[in-house]
């Protein structure tokens, strides 16, 4: 899949003061007004990292966010929760948000920044442990999305869920 997002003509890269964020419209005000607004401030303050998707280096197509997580060892069904360490929280990498531009929509877009999202945190489990990727979606839509990519719900935590690190692993073995 890695190689697929190389082929496109759309690049994926860290935001930057070259991003055009104002422009950006996804139809969901939450996640428009936190790329136009908050989203410089988190990656400033080091509590999130956001990556764009841009066709041209300027124009957002999508983002998402990665930052640091941990989930309590209580959230996690227990026959997944066997095979992490039993520690009462363990470390994750948080998808914070995800969002595809309405301009952009039905290109395939939201998946490519998704496995994007899951090769960089597998990339980062080697430097700085993971045990699994967890996100909060925001609808029943983006429940439905993460689902169809083998996401777990957490049955304690509504509207969140989990992908542990050995599966997204497998995902991208050759």
């Amino acid at each position: 899949m890695a190689n697929e997002l190389q082929k496109s003509n759309f690049v994926i890269e860290p935001l930057g003061a070259k991003h055009d964020r104002a422009a950006f419209s996804s139809g969901n005000q939450e996640l428009d007004s936190y790329l136009q607004k908050q989203a410089g401030q988190d990656l400033k303050k080091r509590a999130a990292v956001p990556f764009v998707i841009t066709p041209d280096h300027k124009t957002i197509a999508g983002f998402y966010t990665l930052s640091q997580y941990a989930i309590d060892l209580g959230e996690v069904p227990d026959d997944i929760a066997k095979r992490l360490p039993k520690y009462p929280l363990v470390s994750a990498t948080l998808l914070g948000r995800l969002a595809v531009s309405s301009q952009f929509r039905g290109q395939g877009l939201g998946e490519r920044l998704l496995m994007d999202a899951l090769y960089r945190a597998l990339q980062s489990s080697a430097q700085v442990a993971s045990a699994a990727v967890v996100v909060d979606a925001k609808d029943d839509r983006a429940i439905d999305f993460y689902l169809k990519y083998g996401f777990i719900e957490l049955p304690n935590v509504e509207r969140w869920l989990f992908l542990p690190m050995g599966t997204i692993a497998a995902m991208f073995e050759s």
